[in-house]
């Protein structure tokens, strides 16, 4: 079977399940919701709307904060869909006749990367629309810039695209790394919502340990995308971070690291 081939076949297989789109509505939902609550609380804080002594937030920025909602709390779906990409073929059994009909397995790899680049785009598009009009309505309401006519904002975009894009493919490495469907689902969890957080908060107290938290996933996702929710509200959230492009290396590097990994230790074991 051609790449073209096996890529349409890829296509087929993972937009004719559920999965894809039971994910991307849950990604828009909670996307939306924690873009419209950081919304509220951000706007009304930068023009002193808040009861009692809050702190007045700049408005400088604080658009393209909102914005990137989107992959700061919800880079964990792109990453899961790519994961789900390869474990799903493990734990179902599809993948002995995709092997069958093409027996070059690199040529599936790349078909799956293809496709990944696609539902990378798709879940990017889906992400930012979730966090842009939450956090579009809220700014406009209380009159404040929504940067929306801005070169910048619209640069940010395009890094939220990639970000998603290169989230997939980690996700597609750390599944043909990791066989087991449950095991993967359960070990991205826990890193992303438990370990990298930890690590990074504790950077703000531990000077030491945080040149090494900046090169973590998420923390280059951060910095390729320009601006985080997460980075400003930790203690110390003005540090030194990576520079947009460096963050943009070194989430790909992950990628790529994973994918070969996942070729050599577990693509070309026995399937059957």
């Amino acid at each position: 079977m051609s790449l073209a081939a096996a890529t349409r076949s890829e296509t087929t297989k993972q937009f004719s399940t559920a999965m894809w789109w039971v994910l991307a509505l849950v990604l828009a939902g909670y996307v939306g919701l924690t873009a419209a609550a950081l919304g509220f609380v951000f706007s009304a804080a930068a023009t002193g709307a808040l009861p009692g002594d809050a702190p007045r937030l700049p408005e400088e920025g604080l658009a393209g904060l909102l914005y990137s909602t989107a992959t700061s709390v919800g880079y964990v779906f792109p990453l899961l869909i790519g994961t789900l990409m390869v474990t799903a073929e493990f734990r179902h059994k599809t993948l002995t006749p995709t092997f069958l009909a093409t027996p070059r397995r690199g040529r599936v790899v790349w078909a799956k990367l293809f496709v990944g680049v696609l539902l990378g785009v798709l879940y990017g598009a889906i992400g930012i629309v979730a966090s842009v009009g939450p956090s579009v309505g809220f700014l406009a309401g209380y009159g404040l810039d929504t940067a929306l006519t801005s070169v910048d904002t619209w640069a940010q975009f395009g890094r939220m695209l990639l970000a998603y894009v290169l989230w997939v493919l980690v996700g597609i490495g750390v599944g043909a790394l990791v066989r087991n469907q449950v095991g993967a689902i359960v070990g991205v969890l826990v890193f992303t919502q438990f370990v990298e957080p930890i690590a990074r908060v504790a950077a703000s107290f531990v000077e030491q340990i945080g040149d090494a938290t900046r090169y973590l996933p998420g923390a280059a996702s951060d910095a390729l995308v320009g601006a985080s929710v997460f980075t400003m509200s930790m203690p110390g959230g003005s540090a030194e971070v990576l520079e947009w492009w460096v963050g943009g290396l070194v989430l790909a590097g992950y990628a790529a690291v994973f994918l070969v990994l996942g070729y050599l230790v577990s693509w070309r074991r026995d399937v059957s």
